[in-house]
């Protein structure tokens, strides 16, 4: 792993010097764009809109647009928005993990101390499985304040990106029926078959099937074989009552 953020992690006086790595990787397969004609590579230029030539890398600025005009924005001005939050991720309280809506997490990275045997990221780390509590704190990554958790999974302290309120939208916005009534037989039945599926949480068990259909179809391909392409089977419903589906349902899982 290659580190991607240095700094520390606030608790209290307390600071602990640590390092920033993904915890997470993609599995979608890495596509190159061809001209359908020759297979030829497309190539993406960065092209000056008033020249309309190539602009080298290193005289790219970032810029943005004020009024009729650009104020260019330096990598120093990012920092001197937040230099603490650039530098430091703060923990300002201690929550419960589960009172976090998933709607509201984005990506997690594992923290590693950038010395060895550090007392303070340790004892952090027990504090937090001992109370079951996360810490929540905001930094700055790339240019973008993110707010985040800070806790614990097995030996390690790990930070998860959250998004901010503000970035959930409403849901006024939907066209949600909110007088569809629902029957105690259809609700009993309905949870019954929840309490039926219910079983502990084991992610190991989930692949990406498809990632491995997909390359299995790009590998008869490079063979010159014709793919063999499975068929979508629609299961119809034998009823359109909800409480005969339920039924039904229930049955299907009792015989799997």
């Amino acid at each position: 792993m290659r580190s991607i953020w240095t700094g520390s992690i606030g608790f209290g006086l307390v600071s602990i010097p640590i390092k920033l790595f993904s915890a997470v990787q993609e599995t979608r397969l890495d596509l190159d764009m061809l001209d359908g004609r020759d297979h030829a590579h497309i190539k993406f230029q960065r092209v000056n809109e008033n020249t309309k030539k190539e602009v080298p890398y290193d005289k790219i600025v970032k810029g943005y647009k004020y009024d009729d005009d650009y104020v260019i924005i330096e990598d120093a001005d990012f920092e001197a928005a937040a230099p603490e939050k650039s530098k430091v991720i703060e923990i300002e309280s201690f929550v419960d993990v589960a009172s976090v809506n998933p709607m509201y997490y984005e990506t997690s990275y594992y923290t590693e101390p950038a010395t060895k045997k550090n007392k303070a990221y340790a004892l952090l780390l027990e504090a937090l499985k001992k109370s079951g509590k996360a810490g929540l704190a905001r930094f700055v990554l790339r240019s973008t304040e993110s707010l985040c958790i800070v806790h614990p999974v097995d030996k390690d302290i790990v930070v998860t990106r959250i998004r901010f309120q503000q970035q959930i939208r409403d849901q006024e916005d939907l066209n949600l029926d909110d007088d569809v009534k629902v029957s105690d037989k259809e609700l009993k039945m309905g949870l019954a078959l929840i309490e039926q599926y219910a079983e502990p949480l084991d992610l190991s068990k989930y692949k990406d099937e498809y990632h491995t259909e997909l390359m299995n179809i790009i590998e008869q391909k490079a063979k010159g074989k014709r793919p063999t392409i499975k068929k979508l089977k629609p299961k119809a419903a034998k009823s359109d009552d909800l409480y005969d589906q339920l039924m039904s349902s229930l049955n299907v899982k009792k015989g799997a």
